[in-house]
Parts: C-alpha cells; sequence; structure tokens
C-alpha cells in the first residue's frame, strides 16, 4: 500500500488530523527560509503529542555539519531526515541514528540511475522548483523503483495523487501544498480527500493484478 506524507506540518492540530485521517508519517520544515518553517521546540511539542506509530520527517536544505544535523533529529524526536539539497554520498552515509530520505529535483536533465551513487535508500523526487506545488514529468521518474524506496511530491493534490500511483506505483507520496488553506496551514477536507484518493488508486491497483 502507499504510505502517504503530510508535510510542512506548523500546528499540532493539523499533525493530530493528518494522523487522524491515516497519514502515515508528518514532515517538520527546519529550512529557516521555508514559510512552512517550525522553531524547533514547536516541533518537539508537536511530536509529543502524536499518536503511536506516525514517522516525523525534519526536512534540511545543505546544511554544513551532518552530524549536527543528526544531533538535532535524535534530540527532537525525528524519525528521519529529509534532505533536500546538494547532500553528498558521503554526507548521508555519516548520518546513522536516524533513517535519511535524499531528495532530488527531476527536470529534463534528471537521470534514474544517479539514485545508483547513494546506495539504496529512500529516495524523494520532487519537481523543479520545491515547495511551489509544481509537478514535474513522471515518466522521468519510470525505472526509480529499481533504486530503493520512492517518495514522490511536487504539485500533487486529491484531483491528481491517484494518477501518479497507478502510473508509478510509489513506495509513498508526499504533499505540503496541496492539501493547504495557506502556507503551513492545513485543510482538514483536503487532507482527507487527498488521502482516500490514494487509498482508491491502491485499491485499483490491487484489482488489477
Amino acid at each position: 500500500m502507499t504510505r502517504v506524507k503530510i508535510c510542512g506540518i506548523t500546528e499540532l492540530e493539523d499533525a493530530r488530523d493528518a494522523a487522524l485521517l491515516g497519514a502515515d508519517s508528518i514532515g517538520l520544515n527546519f529550512y529557516p527560509n521555508s514559510p512552512r518553517y517550525v522553531e524547533p521546540s514547536r516541533a518537539a511539542k508537536i511530536i509529543e503529542k502524536l499518536p503511536p506509530f506516525v514517522t516525523v520527517v525534519g526536512i534540511f536544505l545543505n546544511h554544513p555539519d551532518p552530524q549536527n544535523v543528526e544531533d538535532f533529529a535524535v534530540s527532537v524526536g525525528l524519525h528521519a531526515v529529509q534532505l533536500h539539497g546538494n547532500e553528498t554520498p558521503d554526507y548521508c552515509s555519516m548520518i546513522q541514528r536516524v533513517k535519511v530520505i535524499k531528495s532530488f529535483r527531476v527536470d529534463a536533465n534528471f537521470r534514474v540511475d544517479t539514485l545508483r551513487g547513494y546506495g539504496s535508500g529512500t529516495f524523494l523526487l520532487d519537481g523543479s522548483a520545491p515547495g511551489t506545488g509544481r509537478s514535474f514529468d513522471w515518466e522521468l521518474a519510470f525505472g526509480a523503483n529499481a533504486f530503493g524506496s520512492i517518495i514522490i511530491a511536487g504539485g500533487l493534490t486529491p484531483d491528481n495523487v491517484s494518477d501518479v500511483v497507478s502510473t508509478l506505483h510509489p513506495f509513498a507520496v508526499d504533499v505540503a501544498s496541496g492539501v493547504e488553506s495557506k502556507p503551513g496551514k492545513k485543510d482538514y477536507d483536503k487532507m482527507r480527500r487527498f488521502i482516500e484518493a490514494v487509498q482508491r488508486a491502491d485499491l485499483a491497483v490491487m484489482g488489477a493484478l
């Protein structure tokens, strides 16, 4: 079954709603220039109040020190870090105590075999302008599943997520702006419709097997 990550959470109420609606994971953005940035103290309170079985992922961009990222993740209570910059395979390998999700921007120059250099892991494939809600040509991601667990992001909404599930069969889908009323504020109904669309697509794929 396709997992669902609701990213860019900034409020406890939205985190709880996402979890109760069936989201497998929430994303907390620690990149200071993001409109969805969340203070560490606020993030810790959100994590503390979450129900069990919800994975919490922290988003980082070109942090200079992987050891500092790892220490921060452990101290706040993150289960994984999602790296959105130019982090190298060596950088990623230095983070051991939490899972690493390496993000790649997909454009006409992207090649899926780029993932090979990072070893077998978890990769997030995003549009060329992350955070803008713009999607990418999904055909460019064909074959990516051979290199690890693939998460598809970028421009996903309740209206198109079923298409990406049935086309690419990703490990997970990731949404932020597609389920918001404004940056950082989630819309309950949009989250519900998004998760339900993923579930329906999974059932359709299973029925076609």
